[in-house]
């Protein structure tokens, strides 16, 4: 849609207090020059309008950590109004909770835990959360808080060295999965079904990996699950999507054409729309300029892909789903947006981002490094009906209490 195009009659009209259904700007009907100078002023207005207008604002940065992990859930607030809780997560131990909409950010501590590397995190309201370390071996943890942060009990960790998480995903408070890189040839991939108890699921029917395949840990996007449906996109010799549609007993494997051939490069974020259409995004991260094979898309469940025909402006770490086919993506060189679901991207900020969610098209979050968390401005203006909570305005500051 043409930039300037007025979209909605009411509020053109309450703003101009025009009630006609039509713009007009004089009561009396003006000579046929006076009309064209009218038009040629109206289309330089318009064509005076920026055509890239930034997406998110930033909110809190400084903090020593590369944040890599944010979860959103909506929760009660002091007057019983539900309000969304921000989670974030990431290097030096750090883990990050806001229950003010961004304003203030407190520093919660895992016992021992600060110097591991916080790559995912989970988080259902204000108060429990599920929290993913990545690195070799026992580096790569699962912990749960049920108070809000102030406690967290470890639920899994493997000594094997191979053991690497890359991503944690729930569909309710108790039922999660967790992606590890491969053991002996195959994914591995972690399942609980009380919320306490972690087991491995059975890769008998699932696809081996290739040599050196892997997964990564860089925004907790990965893996996707929808119902029954899982996804996940992996790296390295391959950019591959595996699915499974019966919550892994047995797999399927589609090879995509995201870039690949290197250990930097491939699959990063995987998003599902509906049921048919899926988005991947990723690239290589030690070439993160490179503009080509960085996001695909899947119009029959991930069986066959496309690559975008309008590609993001780099390397994209994240893919997150705004609504009716609108994505947003963020990387170490910017963000897009693609509202025709990611057939065509459109450069939007030039922050330094990793990971995204969204509550709604009105409510989200990004993080990145030195402790970068933004909030998710929503542009498109003739989305006006659907609701907007609270109707508060943005927070125009925030401080971090450690």
């Amino acid at each position: 849609m043409a930039v300037g195009t007025i979209l909605d009659w009411k509020l053109f009209r309450a703003n101009t207090g025009n009630s006609g259904n039509g713009p007009h700007f004089v009561q009396e009907v003006p000579p046929p020059a006076r009309m064209r100078a009218m038009r040629i002023l109206l289309l330089l207005m318009l064509v005076t309008i920026p055509a890239e207008v930034q997406w998110w604002k930033v909110q809190a940065n400084g903090l020593d950590t590369n944040l890599r992990g944010v979860s959103l859930a909506y929760a009660p607030n002091a007057k019983s109004v539900p309000a969304p809780v921000v989670w974030a997560s990431g290097s030096n131990g750090a883990i990050l909770k806001s229950i003010d909409e961004g304003t203030t950010w407190k520093r919660l501590h895992v016992a021992g835990g600060d110097a591991l590397d916080f790559r995912g995190i989970v988080a259902f309201n204000a108060s429990t959360a599920y929290v993913m370390s990545s690195g070799e071996g026992e580096k790569s943890r699962i912990y749960k808080t049920a108070d809000g942060g102030e406690t967290w009990t470890l639920q899994y960790t493997d000594k094997r060295k191979e053991f690497f998480l890359d991503s944690i995903a729930c569909l309710s408070e108790t039922h999660c999965f967790a992606l590890s890189d491969p053991i002996d040839g195959k994914f591995l991939l972690l399942n609980t079904t009380d919320g306490q108890l972690w087991n491995p699921l059975s890769s008998s029917n699932m696809p081996a990996a290739l040599p050196s395949e892997g997964a990564f840990a860089a925004s907790n996007t990965c893996l996707a699950l929808s119902g029954a449906d899982i996804f996940f996109g992996t790296g390295g010799p391959a950019a591959r999507v595996f699915h499974s549609s019966d919550s892994g007993r047995t797999w399927s494997v589609a090879e995509t054409p995201i870039t690949h051939g290197n250990a930097s490069s491939g699959i990063f974020s995987i998003v599902r729309a509906n049921e048919k259409t899926i988005a991947v995004v990723g690239g290589d991260y030690q070439d993160p300029k490179r503009t080509s094979g960085v996001a695909a898309y899947s119009l029959d469940e991930g069986k066959t892909w496309q690559l975008a025909a309008q590609q993001p402006g780099g390397y994209r770490s994240a893919v997150a789903h705004i609504n009716d086919g609108r994505w947003v993506v963020v990387g170490p060189t910017g963000e897009d947006i693609s509202d025709d679901f990611g057939v065509h991207w459109k450069r939007t900020d030039s922050l330094n981002l990793n990971a995204a969610a969204l509550l709604d098209i009105w409510t989200g979050w990004a993080v990145g490094p030195n402790g970068t968390i933004a909030r998710f401005l929503n542009r498109y203006g003739y989305e006006i009906h659907y609701r907007k909570p609270h109707g508060r305005q943005q927070p125009a500051a925030s401080a971090i209490a450690h």
